[in-house]
């Protein structure tokens, strides 16, 4: 009974650790944006997506390090069907979604073509190679140049800034590392004491695994995500979704593949086709209206749902 009050009580720490930061860093993210005249998608496609994505680059990466390289394709895809049906799907419950027409219009597409080219790389001999890594890494590179130049180009409205943290740069700049560091910290906090007490009542490691690990390492995603859109700032919410999948894909699989050769198991097939599924579902509802709508919200989870399904009972 000790253990589990003292795993209870890091997960209540984990759990305001994840929203206050999130709370931090959407509010310091926003605020960069606007200081600097970026829009907020383009915040949420780089800086937040990439920080919230820093789990699953972390346990990628160190796999391959230590030579387990072949739990990077289903860390990558799995993360990446979750963000976009559970994490998108939860997020348009809580509020409506408006989704940017450039992300529309390029993104989304972009997020479905590296998703299904993820698809013939792997079945290609079986793994996903360094020339096939540094590919993807290139790719990468040139989509943060093309970011960097759209955020040039691109013109927001002038909106007057409220002092919340301090008047600096350097201040907006740290409270949103300390939210993501917040963010990060206490996912880990979340994810170490749940699984603690689902053994201690006896539940398997592999539906720990397929629950509380695969949720808590989308927790930074959720949480910025429904923290953005009951905030307003709807445009840090579907970019960081959208970059987080695009940066799993290209800079996670390329750079480990980079390191070493990515073991791309049979079994992972049907989990990048879903994945690519995904992001084609999120482009065909944006395509349909501006917004992302309660209803789109829940055909998400519903799909998440049966695909849950699929992996408990018959894969």
């Amino acid at each position: 009974m000790q253990m589990i009050a003292l795993n209870l009580g890091i997960l209540i720490a984990g759990f305001v650790l994840l929203i206050k930061g999130a709370d931090f860093f959407v509010k310091g993210a926003s605020t960069i944006a606007r200081k600097f005249g970026v829009p907020q998608i383009v915040i949420g496609l780089t800086v937040v997506a990439m920080g919230t994505s820093a789990p699953e680059a972390a346990v990628s990466i160190s796999a391959a390090i230590s030579g387990n390289a072949d739990i990077t394709i289903g860390n990558v895809v799995g993360s990446n069907i979750m963000n976009v049906l559970v994490i998108l799907g939860i997020t348009a419950l809580i509020a409506p979604i408006a989704v940017d027409h450039k992300a529309v219009k390029v993104d989304m597409p972009f997020m479905l073509g590296i998703s299904v080219l993820l698809l013939p790389l792997g079945l290609t001999g079986g793994v996903v190679n360094r020339w096939e890594g540094l590919l993807l890494l290139a790719v990468f590179t040139a989509y943060l140049i093309y970011l960097f130049r759209r955020a040039m180009k691109d013109s927001v409205e002038e909106d007057e800034l409220r002092p919340t943290y301090g008047q600096g740069n350097m201040w907006m700049i740290f409270w949103t590392i300390l939210g993501l560091a917040m963010i990060i910290v206490g996912s880990k906090f979340i994810v170490y004491s749940a699984s603690e007490i689902a053994l201690e009542f006896g539940v398997s490691q592999r539906m720990i695994a397929l629950t509380i690990v695969a949720f808590g390492t989308s927790l930074p995603e959720l949480v910025t995500s429904a923290t953005a859109a009951r905030r307003g700032n709807t445009g840090l919410a579907i970019g960081n979704i959208v970059g987080s999948n695009i940066f799993n894909i290209l800079f996670v699989t390329g750079l480990t593949a980079a390191i070493t050769p990515i073991a791309f198991r049979s079994t992972f097939t049907i989990d990048a086709a879903i994945a690519a599924f995904a992001a084609l579902l999120l482009w065909l509802f944006s395509l349909k209206g501006k917004n992302l709508g309660r209803i789109n919200g829940g055909v998400m989870l519903l799909c998440y749902a049966a695909y849950f399904a699929f992996v408990l009972f018959l894969k």
